[in-house]
Protein backbone atom coordinates (compact mmCIF):
# COMPACT_ATOMS: atom_id res chain seq x y z
CA UNK A 1 0.00 0.00 0.00
CA UNK A 2 3.18 1.91 1.13
CA UNK A 3 4.62 1.80 -2.84
CA UNK A 4 1.43 2.56 -4.21
CA UNK A 5 0.66 5.88 -2.33
CA UNK A 6 4.49 6.94 -3.42
CA UNK A 7 3.78 6.53 -6.70
CA UNK A 8 1.09 8.20 -6.62
CA UNK A 9 2.29 11.17 -4.90
CA UNK A 10 5.02 11.32 -7.47
CA UNK A 11 3.10 11.61 -10.48
CA UNK A 12 0.62 14.16 -9.09
CA UNK A 13 3.46 16.02 -8.70
CA UNK A 14 5.14 14.86 -12.30
CA UNK A 15 1.39 15.90 -13.60
CA UNK A 16 1.17 19.80 -11.86
CA UNK A 17 4.59 20.57 -12.85
CA UNK A 18 3.68 19.29 -16.44
CA UNK A 19 0.78 21.48 -15.93
CA UNK A 20 2.35 24.62 -15.19
CA UNK A 21 5.23 23.76 -17.89
CA UNK A 22 2.32 23.80 -20.70
CA UNK A 23 0.86 26.82 -18.68
CA UNK A 24 3.68 29.33 -19.10
CA UNK A 25 4.02 28.20 -22.42
CA UNK A 26 0.85 29.04 -23.41
CA UNK A 27 1.22 32.58 -21.30
CA UNK A 28 4.31 33.44 -23.14
CA UNK A 29 2.33 32.92 -26.22
CA UNK A 30 -0.99 34.18 -25.82
CA UNK A 31 0.53 37.49 -23.87
CA UNK A 32 3.96 37.90 -25.87
CA UNK A 33 5.80 38.22 -23.25
CA UNK A 34 8.56 35.25 -22.17
CA UNK A 35 8.04 33.40 -19.07
CA UNK A 36 10.70 31.38 -16.58
CA UNK A 37 9.98 28.65 -14.76
CA UNK A 38 12.19 28.64 -12.17
CA UNK A 39 12.76 25.24 -9.96
CA UNK A 40 14.30 24.86 -6.55
CA UNK A 41 13.34 28.52 -6.33
CA UNK A 42 12.73 30.01 -3.76
CA UNK A 43 13.89 26.66 -1.63
CA UNK A 44 13.87 23.16 -2.45
CA UNK A 45 11.26 21.46 -3.97
CA UNK A 46 9.29 24.76 -5.24
CA UNK A 47 9.24 26.29 -7.87
CA UNK A 48 8.22 29.30 -9.39
CA UNK A 49 6.65 30.47 -13.34
CA UNK A 50 7.46 34.05 -14.07
CA UNK A 51 7.54 36.89 -16.20
CA UNK A 52 10.74 38.06 -18.13
CA UNK A 53 11.67 41.38 -17.35
CA UNK A 54 13.94 42.56 -19.24
CA UNK A 55 14.38 41.19 -22.81
CA UNK A 56 15.51 37.41 -23.56
CA UNK A 57 19.01 38.91 -25.21
CA UNK A 58 18.79 41.28 -21.87
CA UNK A 59 17.28 40.11 -19.20
CA UNK A 60 16.66 42.70 -16.05
CA UNK A 61 19.53 42.38 -12.96
CA UNK A 62 16.39 41.47 -11.01
CA UNK A 63 15.60 38.14 -13.53
CA UNK A 64 19.20 36.81 -12.83
CA UNK A 65 18.17 36.81 -8.70
CA UNK A 66 16.24 34.87 -6.44
CA UNK A 67 14.44 37.60 -5.59
CA UNK A 68 11.67 36.80 -8.12
CA UNK A 69 10.88 33.76 -6.60
CA UNK A 70 9.76 36.12 -3.39
CA UNK A 71 6.22 37.00 -3.23
CA UNK A 72 6.84 39.51 -0.87
CA UNK A 73 8.89 41.09 -3.92
CA UNK A 74 6.72 40.12 -6.92
CA UNK A 75 3.56 39.45 -5.28
CA UNK A 76 0.68 36.83 -7.00
CA UNK A 77 -1.70 38.14 -7.78
CA UNK A 78 -0.15 41.25 -9.24
CA UNK A 79 -0.72 44.35 -7.48
CA UNK A 80 -2.60 46.27 -10.78
CA UNK A 81 -3.75 45.15 -13.88
CA UNK A 82 -1.99 47.53 -15.92
CA UNK A 83 -0.56 45.39 -19.18
CA UNK A 84 2.37 48.16 -19.41
CA UNK A 85 3.66 47.51 -16.39
CA UNK A 86 5.85 44.37 -15.40
CA UNK A 87 5.52 41.88 -14.02
CA UNK A 88 1.62 40.99 -14.44
CA UNK A 89 1.73 37.18 -15.51
CA UNK A 90 4.09 35.51 -12.34
CA UNK A 91 2.51 32.88 -10.59
CA UNK A 92 2.43 31.60 -6.95
CA UNK A 93 5.26 29.59 -5.63
CA UNK A 94 4.26 25.51 -6.40
CA UNK A 95 5.50 23.35 -3.65
CA UNK A 96 5.99 19.74 -4.76
CA UNK A 97 5.01 17.00 -2.27
CA UNK A 98 7.68 17.04 0.74
CA UNK A 99 8.51 13.39 -0.60
CA UNK A 100 9.11 14.43 -3.91
CA UNK A 101 12.55 16.04 -4.97
CA UNK A 102 13.84 17.85 -8.16
CA UNK A 103 16.68 15.99 -9.67
CA UNK A 104 19.35 17.78 -11.26
CA UNK A 105 16.97 20.65 -13.29
CA UNK A 106 17.78 24.07 -14.75
CA UNK A 107 15.59 27.21 -15.44
CA UNK A 108 13.45 26.98 -18.34
CA UNK A 109 12.27 29.80 -20.06
CA UNK A 110 9.52 29.70 -22.99
CA UNK A 111 9.76 32.35 -25.53
CA UNK A 112 6.79 33.99 -27.29
CA UNK A 113 6.94 31.93 -30.58
CA UNK A 114 6.51 29.06 -27.90
CA UNK A 115 10.01 27.37 -28.24
CA UNK A 116 11.57 26.36 -25.14
CA UNK A 117 15.23 27.68 -23.67
CA UNK A 118 17.69 26.39 -21.07
CA UNK A 119 21.27 27.58 -19.91
CA UNK A 120 23.66 30.17 -18.15
CA UNK A 121 23.85 33.20 -20.41
CA UNK A 122 21.73 35.52 -22.42
CA UNK A 123 20.03 34.86 -24.68
CA UNK A 124 19.45 31.61 -23.60
CA UNK A 125 20.22 28.97 -26.46
CA UNK A 126 16.64 26.82 -27.42
CA UNK A 127 16.70 23.14 -26.46
CA UNK A 128 18.00 20.37 -28.98
CA UNK A 129 15.46 18.33 -30.42
CA UNK A 130 15.37 15.28 -27.37
CA UNK A 131 15.20 18.33 -25.27
CA UNK A 132 15.94 18.40 -21.83
CA UNK A 133 14.57 16.30 -19.30
CA UNK A 134 12.85 17.46 -15.35
CA UNK A 135 13.17 14.37 -13.35
CA UNK A 136 11.13 14.26 -9.85
CA UNK A 137 12.30 11.89 -7.10
CA UNK A 138 10.48 9.86 -4.84
CA UNK A 139 12.53 7.77 -2.43
CA UNK A 140 10.40 4.60 -0.97
CA UNK A 141 11.85 2.79 1.04
CA UNK A 142 15.11 0.98 -0.58
CA UNK A 143 13.38 1.85 -4.56
CA UNK A 144 13.95 5.80 -5.41
CA UNK A 145 11.16 6.26 -8.07
CA UNK A 146 11.58 8.96 -10.73
CA UNK A 147 8.98 10.14 -13.00
CA UNK A 148 10.51 12.63 -15.80
CA UNK A 149 9.36 15.51 -18.09
CA UNK A 150 11.27 15.84 -21.14
CA UNK A 151 10.77 19.93 -22.56
CA UNK A 152 12.06 20.00 -26.30
CA UNK A 153 13.08 23.24 -28.23
CA UNK A 154 9.92 23.46 -30.22
CA UNK A 155 8.41 23.65 -26.75
CA UNK A 156 7.36 20.27 -26.68
CA UNK A 157 6.14 19.02 -23.03
CA UNK A 158 5.76 15.24 -22.34
CA UNK A 159 5.37 13.68 -19.22
CA UNK A 160 6.97 9.67 -18.32
CA UNK A 161 4.93 8.91 -15.22
CA UNK A 162 6.32 6.21 -13.19
CA UNK A 163 4.42 2.68 -13.23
Amino acid sequence: MASLQDRLRLNQSARNLERDLHSARNKAVANNRPMRVLFNCPAAGQYRVVELLGSVSAPAAADAGPGRCQETNYPYPPPDNDYSTRPNFDGPVRRLDPRVSFGAVQTIEFWTDGSAHAGAAAPLPMLSVAGTALTLTKPAGSTTRTATITVNGIGKIKLQPVQ
